[in-house]
């Protein structure tokens, strides 16, 4: 029996290697955030290496995305990302959505709640990890967007509108 098992186990892990998730390498970057606003070289380095993957239209794929059921694993999260806040489609937003998106990211890098911690565990994106120093990096530019957009537009087009 457990031969059996054995057996039907190992044909379904063959046969879901050829079911595949479409990848994230669109590379489409026309409404990308770089377009509108100033990232200086080391912040958007930080950017491309620890956030990117997830936040935008182009992953850098691992070697193990190529094994399902990680793929599928990897996929989801990627998909999951870019619906919080994708680097790529950033300008395409409303302003008071683009600046909340930038309080967001401020947020969470002060909190430590990105990168993931599942992102950088047993060493598999340690580039990812971001120092102290690179998250203050980021918070400073994050801030430093924030006031630009309060100095060029008005008021009430960087906050929510008001439900009627």
């Amino acid at each position: 029996m457990w031969k059996k098992i054995g057996i039907a186990l190992a044909i379904i892990l063959i046969v879901i290697q050829f079911i595949r998730p479409e990848k994230n390498i669109s590379g489409n970057d026309t409404f990308a955030i770089q377009t509108k606003y100033s990232i200086p070289n080391d912040v958007d380095n930080i950017l491309q290496v620890s956030c990117y993957d997830c936040h935008s239209n182009t992953t850098e794929y691992p070697w193990y995305s190529n094994v399902q059921p990680v793929a599928w694993f990897l996929a989801d999260h990627v998909t999951d990302g870019k619906k919080h806040l994708n680097f790529s489609e950033f300008t395409k937003l409303p302003l008071f959505v683009q600046n909340h998106k930038l309080e967001e990211t401020k947020e969470m890098i002060e909190e430590k709640e990105m990168p993931l911690p599942s992102y950088t565990y047993f060493g598999l994106h340690p580039e990812a990890d971001l120092t102290d120093a690179q998250r203050q990096k980021i918070i400073a530019w994050a801030d430093s967007q924030m006031s630009y957009l309060k100095q060029t537009y008005p008021a009430d087009s960087l906050a929510f509108p008001k439900k009627k």
